[in-house]
């Protein structure tokens, strides 16, 4: 009897073990959340540990109408933006270029003018660092046949030894499953080549074979169906933003006086562009009691 309760006593203790390890480990990784209806919201931000799309109740972004001197890129982006919201073929895009051009802007307000039209299309957020997870994200969103999903990849760059960049040829045309139809990538970056310029010459003049060193991670910015370039704007272009904002604001002040204020905020950052423009305004607002 005396054994027959000491086996007794080990088996229970050796089940509350196991539970209380099965326990920790589900607070170490735990279930993935189900997959949302994307009724909440028309934007996600994708977070890993566990897997899970974040609704956000309220995109950053500006008008479409306020993103000036970029009209070349934004008529195309907007079209295949466009074009893919409705279910037809469109191209991955990466916008590259000068920094606070609007790039990121461009990409959020096509979302917002093919929402204003009807059209069904949910923007997704994906964070560099979770790259990895990408194949998991097309697993989830290949599901929602009836939604079309742009997924966003802001500012990527990678170095010498970063790997993350493999797991996005998943998204643009690799893997035996292929990236599901209802997906469209847009990346920005201020690098065309999504690297640095001095680590492509150091790889190609140290490496064997020159032209082999860079290849594979140059191709993926060759992946891309739509390269669509940013370029630092002129003081017209500049004036131009700041006057727009002001006319979106209803903030009424002195040509004369704008011009000077806005040269002068702009000479003193050393620097022309459209965040420039928008950080100029926003002081101004704050100097005239406007709220943003």
């Amino acid at each position: 009897m005396k054994n027959c309760a000491r086996r007794v006593c080990r088996s229970k203790m050796s089940d509350d073990t196991l539970s209380r390890i099965a326990d920790a480990l589900e607070r170490l990784a735990p279930a993935p959340a189900p997959p949302p209806s994307f009724a909440e919201a028309d934007a996600y931000i994708w977070h890993t540990r566990p897997d899970r799309l974040e609704p956000v109740a309220r995109v950053n972004r500006v008008e479409l109408a306020q993103l000036v001197g970029i009209d070349r890129a934004r008529d195309i982006l907007l079209a295949n933006t466009l074009q893919f919201a409705s279910g037809h073929a469109a191209n991955n895009a990466l916008l590259w270029g000068a920094r606070g051009m609007g790039k990121s802007s461009l990409v959020k307000a096509a979302h917002a003018e093919a929402r204003a039209q009807g059209l069904p299309l949910v923007l997704v957020e994906i964070a560099r660092e979770d790259l990895a997870s990408v194949d998991r994200l097309l697993a989830l969103l290949g599901q929602a046949s009836d939604r079309r999903f742009l997924l966003f990849a802001d500012d990527l760059s990678f170095s010498h030894d970063d790997t993350q960049y493999k797991s996005l040829k998943a998204v643009l045309d690799g893997g035996l499953a292929g990236r599901p139809d209802n997906v469209i990538l847009y990346a920005t970056s201020n690098r065309r080549h999504l690297m640095p310029r001095d680590m492509i010459d150091n790889e190609r003049s140290t490496a064997i074979h020159p032209g082999e060193a860079v290849e594979e991670k140059v191709s993926l910015s060759d992946r891309f169906g739509l390269w669509l370039g940013f370029h630092p704007c002129a003081q017209d272009e500049y004036l131009q933003m700041i006057r727009g904002y002001c006319d979106a604001y209803g903030l009424d002040i002195d040509p004369d006086t704008l011009r000077a204020e806005a040269i002068e905020w702009q000479a003193t950052r050393g620097a022309r562009s459209g965040r420039v423009a928008w950080q100029f305004f926003t002081d101004l607002a704050g100097r005239h009691g406007l709220a943003l």
